[in-house]
């Protein structure tokens, strides 16, 4: 609860615990046992921090957290905690203004992100890719951005997948080389993603992170809650989604520095599923954001059942911590709690690996940063009761909520033109000129055909009528040879009367 400038979080000892709200983007960790009152706990600090107005990224694991949406339910225990805790001046059953989002589109408003944004190094680590197969990935973002090819959903990138397979010889000089068994292995890396609903998540219109940070009429912060009941059996996309917001966030925020109270606090709940076989990049990229985003002033507080869950190098960046009870039954387990009891500031009064197995449900120990940013003495503390539901939402909350908080242009999914429908645009203009060429081949091909049969008809007759002329001709000068045989016959026989009647003349004188 904010009261005071603080958020009081529980009695310690009769003595307020209370929680420094400048300190809050230090980040923190609740941790304990199932049914030890963690989600209590995130719950009044994200009431706190709406009271305060700080807006609020929180996720619901469980479908318990929702009851924020309502006032919470008077009963005789609730009445007896308001009065053990001093809160009747100030408490009330309330409802808190809570956003619904949904990367299912089922609960909520949808939340999608574009392949772009998420960028190829994020997006490597996501998907665990080997450093041979990310320079592929930096190859195909870098061909797309050259060539105006916007990477939206998942479709997209593997249309480009396919476009740098099928040009990787031409692609050689300018980018480096791209193997098919690079490429095959991105491939197959998107196929968990895909199939846990990658496709719902990478697509428009994108979610403006600034959609976040928002405040009510009244200033209180807006609770912005994820329904994870399905997301959260999908820890590949569980894990994208977050990073891709931390990322996001840190692009888009401008650095604070040192503020009265964070622009945005996260509860990040089950948190081990961030790092279960998570590779140790993912890991790597993981611990920087949570390191750098502080500075942008936004708080990360991971929610989960033991501190070993989270890895040391993001463990130690957690200044905050609230720890219910844990249970030691194995050796593991034994190990575990002496590791919880030793990252806490020691408590003269009481020795802690002993206490944190005796607390109750409700019950926590808590240390916290004062106004110096030094961590505070252990305290073993009982936790405050929320004002709001403390179990699920009914369904017309859900549905009033999403009515009213102007977040509907979310609702409609938007396929605009991107990399698949140039690309796709591009191969049935190659194939339509593929066509045209094969169309006009097979017409010049039979064009030449017609005009060789033409050729050889043309030619036929050619040779038709030469032989037709040389017969003429041949009948031309047979004639001529007859006649002039003919003709020389009469000379002979015209000379031989004419000498006969010479030598007549000549014999007889003229006398017969």
């Amino acid at each position: 609860m904010f009261t005071d400038g603080g958020i009081y979080l529980g009695l310690a000892d009769e003595q307020r615990v209370t929680m420094t709200l400048a300190m809050a983007n230090r980040h923190g960790l609740i941790a304990g046992a199932s049914g030890t009152g963690k989600t209590v706990t995130m719950k009044v600090l994200a009431e706190s921090f709406s009271d305060a107005g700080v807006p609020v990224f929180l996720c619901d694991i469980k479908g318990d957290v929702s009851g924020l949406a309502e006032p919470g339910a008077r009963s005789d225990g609730m009445e007896k905690r308001i009065d053990r805790f001093g809160l009747r001046d100030f408490f009330q059953y309330r409802p808190y203004p809570v956003t619904f989002w949904d990367v299912y589109q089922e609960n909520g408003h949808p939340v999608r992100a574009a392949v772009s944004d998420m960028g190829p190094d994020l997006l490597s680590r996501i998907l665990g890719l080997t450093s041979a197969q990310e320079g592929v990935l930096n190859i195909v973002f870098r061909v797309a951005d050259d060539n105006g090819l916007l990477l939206t959903d998942l479709k997209d990138l593997k249309a480009m997948l396919g476009y740098v397979g099928d040009h990787r010889e031409e692609l050689l000089t300018t980018y480096g080389n791209v193997s098919a068994q690079s490429l095959g292995g991105i491939l197959r890396a998107l196929l968990p993603l895909e199939s846990q609903g990658g496709e719902l998540f990478f697509g428009e219109p994108c979610l403006d992170i600034m959609d976040l940070i928002r405040t009510d009429a009244e200033g209180h912060g807006i609770i912005n809650l994820l329904d994870c009941v399905k997301l959260a059996r999908n820890p590949k996309l569980y894990a994208t989604f977050l990073l891709w917001l931390m990322s996001e966030l840190f692009e888009r925020l401008p650095e604070a520095g040192d503020l009265d109270k964070p622009k945005l606090v996260f509860f990040f709940d089950e948190a081990h599923m961030l790092f279960s076989d998570a590779p140790k990049l993912l890991v790597q990229k993981i611990e920087q954001m949570v390191k750098l985003i502080r500075s942008k002033g936004v708080g990360v507080y991971f929610v989960t059942q033991s501190p070993s869950d989270i890895p040391d190098s993001v463990l130690a960046q957690l200044s905050g911590r609230i720890q219910h009870a844990l249970r030691a039954y194995t050796p593991a387990e034994q190990k575990a709690v002496r590791a919880a009891a030793s990252s806490m500031r020691p408590n003269p009064a009481f020795k802690t690996e002993d206490v944190i197995q005796e607390l109750g449900v409700g019950e926590a120990l808590v240390s916290l940063l004062d106004e110096n940013g030094v961590p505070g003495v252990t305290q073993r503390t009982k936790v405050i009761c929320p004002q709001s539901l403390m179990a699920p939402c009914g369904d017309e909350t859900r549905r009033a909520c999403m009515n009213a908080d102007g977040m509907d242009r979310y609702d409609a999914a938007v396929d605009n033109e991107s990399a698949y429908e140039l690309l796709e645009r591009r191969r049935e203009e190659e194939e339509s000129r593929a066509a045209l060429e094969a169309e006009r081949a097979a017409f010049e091909k039979e064009k030449a055909a017609f005009e060789a049969k033409k050729q050889k008809e043309a030619d036929a007759a050619e040779k038709k009528r030469q032989k037709d002329e040389e017969r003429r001709q041949a009948a031309y000068e047979r004639e001529v040879a007859r006649r002039k045989a003919q003709i020389e016959r009469q000379v002979i026989n015209t000379g031989s009367q004419i000498i006969k009647r010479g030598l007549m003349n000549t014999l007889f004188g003229g006398r017969r």
